[in-house]
């Protein structure tokens, strides 16, 4: 997986984040520094975590399927891109009493926004990629575009984050495609 594929990866995984991100701008009242960092570390932490999961186990179980790896790989990428193009739809505004820096309820919004990420690192375990760079890239990308988001929510709102959402999607099917047709013409 060359670095440009790693970044176009990260920043599709990061757009949950980034819209989560946004939406929790628009519910804190007198936003400060630490606000935004807090939620970006979060964020941040569990998007470059699950990948590294979902790699190691995928690490057990690709000796078995080897033979159709790049099937999985194209399936479990389309699986989340359809996913997301689905959700862009569905995305509902953070109840005003939610208050997205209680610990809890960043955590349930970390691993909500991370999920995804998992799956990608098992389809990087299954391609037999190295992790540690696309892990630090995904974490880095994401804790920026989190802290952005935020200052975007608490500026603006609600107003692109169906459209990023939609382009995400579209980002990890076009890759999961191209893995497909490599190994099928390659």
């Amino acid at each position: 997986m060359s670095i440009v594929e790693i970044v176009i990866t990260a920043f599709a995984l990061a757009m949950d984040a980034f819209a989560v991100s946004i939406a929790s701008g628009i519910t804190i009242h007198n936003l400060r520094l630490k606000h935004a960092v807090t939620i970006a570390v979060w964020f941040g932490l569990f998007q470059a975590v699950m990948p590294l999961l979902g790699w190691m186990l995928g690490g057990q179980v690709v000796k078995y399927i080897q033979g159709c790896d790049h099937w999985l790989a194209f399936g479990l990428l389309t699986f989340i891109g359809a996913k997301m193009i689905y959700e862009a739809f569905k995305i509902e505004e953070v109840e005003k009493k939610t208050n997205p820096l209680d610990l809890y309820v960043l955590f349930i919004l970390s691993v909500a926004t991370s999920i995804d990420a998992f799956a990608v690192g098992l389809s990087l375990a299954v391609l037999c990629v190295s992790i540690l760079l696309p892990v630090i890239v995904i974490g880095v990308i994401t804790f920026f575009m989190s802290l952005a988001g935020v200052y975007i929510g608490d500026k603006s709102g609600h107003f692109f984050e169906k459209k990023i959402e939609i382009v995400a999607g579209i980002v990890l099917i076009a890759i999961g495609l191209k893995i497909l047709l490599q190994d099928l013409l390659g």
